[in-house]
């Protein structure tokens, strides 16, 4: 008889990255909010401070979850060194870009870009990873596919932003999930990378351009001491996500994000024409398609695990 004692380790494992990745993604939803408290700061300012306030919070979290050790062995491997050298460049020009955007009144371009990133996460799922769609998920890309094709040629300009943003967030969660190498011991090699440079860069920005920290009172400083908390947890969250489901499950867990960025920069009065309105209304018509399917497919996994008889953990006498 199956009850809830019934559930395997690898369900468990599902669960929970279902959890972290409908956490992260919802943080990074709201975080328009946050960057524009910080108007009038320079974004390279902004991303300089994520780098380094990310570092003593994350050594924090490293000390209360007891990871040192993973972390120091990671640390001893050239490769995932490398590896984590090109996550962190690529997640550190991930983060210009968004808080350019946010300051520069493109939040719905910024979200254009988190819609656009579940395309790469299925198309790299399918084509690097060898995962499999079904048609109603071949069905659901295309519709999603449909709508930025809208936008783009409706509108007449083409989306740089929103693709380098979904490139390279697909880039950074591709690279961090073919490592072995825990959510935030890896999340603290990349800081521990790109700190140096970001400290040298702040403090040649001083001299040259002037900076708010420091400048502007206690309350701007306070914010941007909070860029660590705020860029470590969601990415943290993401990591332990990233490594126990499905490249393509991944993808669509995304629209969460963009859907709070889209509310707010509707809220920020942004334009939305009419392309926005299709681009965006196909978009959630594929995240809807892909739901009901995984539904459906869920169902019929259990309804098969019920049926099948259980395997004896003892062999057979010859």
């Amino acid at each position: 008889m199956s009850d809830a004692n019934s559930k395997t380790p690898a369900d468990s494992a599902v669960r929970l990255g279902l959890i972290c990745g409908v956490f992260a993604y919802g943080l990074w939803g709201m975080l328009p909010v946050y960057l524009k408290a910080l108007g009038g700061v320079d974004p390279m300012e902004i991303v300089g401070h994520r780098i380094l306030w990310s570092l003593p919070f994350g050594a924090l979290i490293l000390t209360f979850r007891k990871q040192w050790r993973e972390t120091l062995a990671a640390f001893a491997s050239s490769r995932v060194v490398m590896l984590l050298g090109l996550s962190a460049a690529v997640i550190a020009l991930n983060w210009l870009l968004y808080v350019w955007a946010v300051a520069n009144e493109r939040v719905l371009q910024a979200s254009l870009g988190y819609y656009i990133n579940p395309l790469m996460f299925v198309a790299a799922g399918v084509f690097v990873l060898k995962e499999k769609l079904n048609r109603t998920q071949i069905a659901a890309v295309a519709l999603a596919a449909t709508g930025v094709a809208v936008l783009t040629f409706g509108a007449g300009v083409f989306p740089w932003v929103s693709l380098l943003l979904a490139v390279s967030f697909t880039t950074y969660g591709y690279v961090r999930k073919t490592l072995n190498v825990g959510g935030m011991p890896g999340l603290f090699i990349e800081t521990a990378l790109l700190s140096p440079f970001a400290l040298v860069f702040l403090i040649w920005f001083a001299k040259t351009q002037g900076i708010a920290f420091g400048h502007v009172g206690l309350g701007m400083d306070a914010l941007l001491i909070l860029a660590g908390p705020v860029t470590v947890v969601p990415l943290l969250l993401f990591a332990l996500a990233a490594r126990r489901l499905r490249f393509s499950t991944i993808g669509f867990l995304q629209y969460i994000g963009p859907t709070g960025q889209f509310i707010l920069g509707l809220y920020y009065g942004e334009p939305f024409t009419t392309y926005h309105a299709v681009c965006f209304g196909l978009i959630w018509a594929a995240l809807a398609v892909f739901s009901l399917d995984a539904v459906q497919q869920n169902r019929k996994m259990r309804r098969a695990a019920a049926a099948s008889p259980p395997v004896s953990a003892y062999p057979k006498s010859s």
